[in-house]
């Protein structure tokens, strides 16, 4: 899904730019430049997606060493900048300065092959090996399923079938999809980039909602939640301007500008 949103890595940078300039001069995809440099360039980002799976194996090592022998069990998990790493539509666009559409972000996944997520596949290839069945459930649309079956495929992922690919029709939420792998199988771990790859908790909810239902269930991150970083787009972008998402580009800087917790000089 792609949004036309900015992200807080860069408000530093531009609220400095925006002394100097005409903040209108910039668009919400160009203020995406950091965080695409960060996603597709860091070796810290690098670093944290091994560490997520790295923390994945080790959970399930542990599931395996309480339970031995049981044959339903399941792993749950997203596919965009979980498994697949889709930055690169999203730096197409700061290179043309050209928005992408609907029509061209399933053009996208119909021609490209993107990058795997550091360690994704390794992980998920290791829970088969410990017959632990794998589903993907992603808000890709159900008219692009075809074509990502493919790219699983081409990369031996595990239950790369469409019986395991639960995908976008009707309901934006994950959570009706959750439950019909849930009624047949014993989840043991969820994957995902954006919170409300976890729970129905958090969607359409306001920053400090968000905040309070991750305190709430705040032992089970790194246990049966798995987060991988996303700091290019999300729910938490249109959270800080309340799913305001067609406000004009200078009102979504002023409100993003707002949020920011400085400190006063005594």
């Amino acid at each position: 899904m792609v949004k036309k949103s900015i992200s807080i890595t860069a408000v530093l940078l531009i609220s400095q730019l925006a002394q100097a300039q005409d903040t209108t001069k910039f668009s919400a995809e160009t203020l995406k430049l950091y965080p695409i440099l960060w996603q597709q360039t860091a070796a810290e980002y690098r670093a944290l997606c091994y560490q997520a799976f790295n923390l994945a194996k080790a959970r399930i090592d542990d599931v395996i060493k309480r339970e031995p022998g049981k044959n339903n069990l399941a792993i749950i998990t997203d596919l965009d900048e979980t498994i697949l790493n889709s930055s690169n539509i999203t730096a197409q666009m700061i290179k043309t300065g050209k928005d992408i559409n609907s029509q061209e972000w399933l053009q996208w996944i119909k021609t490209v092959d993107p990058p795997v997520v550091p360690g994704a596949v390794e992980f998920l290839q290791y829970a088969a090996s410990k017959k632990i069945n794998v589903f993907y459930i992603s808000n890709r649309e159900v008219s692009g399923l075809q074509f990502t079956l493919s790219i699983l495929q081409k990369l031996q992922l595990p239950d790369a079938d469409t019986s395991h690919m639960l995908f976008l029709s009707n309901d934006f939420s994950k959570e009706p999809r959750r439950r019909v792998v849930m009624k047949n199988y014993d989840v043991v771990l969820l994957l995902g980039d954006n919170l409300n790859d976890f729970m129905q908790v958090f969607e359409e909810k306001r920053m400090g909602e968000r905040l309070n239902e991750t305190d709430r269930v705040k032992e089970e991150w790194g246990k049966k939640f798995i987060v991988l970083p996303n700091a290019t787009y999300g729910e938490w972008e249109s959270a800080l301007y309340d799913y305001h998402d067609s406000l004009p580009f200078d009102q979504i800087m002023t409100t993003l500008k707002a949020e920011l917790q400085g400190f006063d000089k005594k």
